[in-house]
């Protein structure tokens, strides 16, 4: 395997996965916030 590899179950894309993920979570509890609806109310969902 190359040490270079970005795709799969390595470092570099765990990493990234992680901050993605946390801006997603920053991103919904601001909009919950901005707009006093939860994120699936917001979606149509509840």
């Amino acid at each position: 395997m190359e040490s270079n590899q970005r795709f799969g179950f390595v470092s570099f894309a765990e990493t990234w996965n992680g901050r993605l993920a946390m801006l997603g979570f920053v991103i919904g509890l601001a909009t919950e916030l901005l707009t006093g609806k939860g994120i699936l109310s917001q979606i149509g969902l509840g």
